[in-house]
């Protein structure tokens, strides 16, 4: 299945699956700067389906600071990581089902710049490149702690740096639009994927935890893979989705 935000790209994604595949695969349109529309389609696709073997968060955005989300979030924290947060936890009975289920959450080399406070995740960052910083600490944080809690029922949570890629991402920073002119830094759409398609189907990526890069284990910085920080931003996401701590095991 393919989650989306923007319809005409959700149905090109589909088109091209389907041409690639022969089949038609289901999808599902929703904003993750809507915590709402987060959990409706986090409903309907648990209705739909009795088990996800693989989740794959690679929502993403790097976008202005000045306006908060309809929840009042930090714009990129929210889509980065609380929108994800909120879909996993909304689909952990399909993932529990599945046995041996795998979640890969695409983080970034840009962690190791991030200004996040693990007790207040959604808060106006104030520059974007701090907030898409924060929100990729936040990325390895989530997946350290899911590791913890849930590789006991058969989930395993990894989380990886695809590279550079070269895509209408970051089109809005003049930095990002300039590293692009030069040759050789950026990589391919499928090239940016090989990681993220090993850590979904091979057996020998089954490594709860787990942060990587080119299908090997990468460096973060101690902060990403601070288990007490972990469990802190565990907690303070909780209470910005408005979730309960009885919702995960």
């Amino acid at each position: 299945m393919l989650l989306g935000r923007n319809p005409g790209r959700l149905a090109d994604a589909v088109s091209r699956v389907r041409e690639a595949g022969g089949r038609t695969p289901a999808s599902y349109r929703a904003d993750f700067a809507v915590l709402d529309e987060v959990r409706a389609v986090g409903a309907a696709i648990a209705a739909a389906y009795e088990r996800v073997d693989v989740l794959a968060n690679n929502a993403g955005l790097l976008t202005s600071v000045r306006r908060p989300t309809a929840d009042g979030h930090d714009a990129t924290m929210q889509i980065n990581h609380l929108g994800g947060f909120l879909l996993t936890h909304l689909l952990l009975d399909r993932l529990r089902a599945a046995g041996p289920a795998r979640i890969v959450t695409t983080s970034s080399l840009a962690e190791a710049w991030g200004t996040l406070d693990v007790d207040r995740p959604g808060r106006r960052q104030v520059s974007r490149w701090l907030a898409y910083g924060a929100s990729k600490q936040a990325n390895i944080l989530m997946t350290v702690e899911a590791a913890r809690r849930w590789a006991g029922l058969g989930i395993v949570p990894t989380c990886f740096f695809p590279g550079l890629v070269r895509s209408g991402f970051g089109r809005q920073s003049p930095a990002f639009s300039l590293a692009g002119l030069a040759p050789g830094l950026f990589r391919s759409s499928e090239q940016g994927a090989e990681t993220l398609l090993w850590l979904a189907t091979a057996p020998d990526a089954l490594l709860p935890g787990g942060y990587f890069a080119g299908r090997t284990p990468f460096a973060a910085t101690k902060r990403s893979k601070d288990p007490a920080r972990a469990r802190r931003l565990w907690q303070s996401s909780l209470a910005a989705v408005g979730l309960a701590e009885q919702s995960a095991p």
